[in-house]
């Protein structure tokens, strides 16, 4: 069952270097103290599972992933 877009935040735990934050491009990153918060419109289910697949998959810490009701990334 697809679901609607949605706007969502990620914390990772530490600061994402260049490489680690090129893997999320559609993603705004931005360091937050000792954290790096991952902010962006995720267009479905799959999408989401995907950016969790991809943290992963680099070995990196997730402290929180929620969804954020309404509003959007700013630039």
């Amino acid at each position: 069952m697809a679901t609607a877009p949605g706007l969502y935040e990620i914390r990772i735990k530490g600061r994402l270097g260049a490489t680690a934050r090129s893997a999320f491009p559609a993603l705004l990153s931005e360091p937050s103290g000792s954290e790096t918060v991952l902010t962006g419109l995720l267009e479905d289910r799959s999408a989401l599972f995907g950016v969790v697949a991809q943290i992963e998959a680099l070995g990196l810490e997730l402290l929180e992933l929620r969804q954020i009701s309404g509003g959007s990334p700013s630039p």
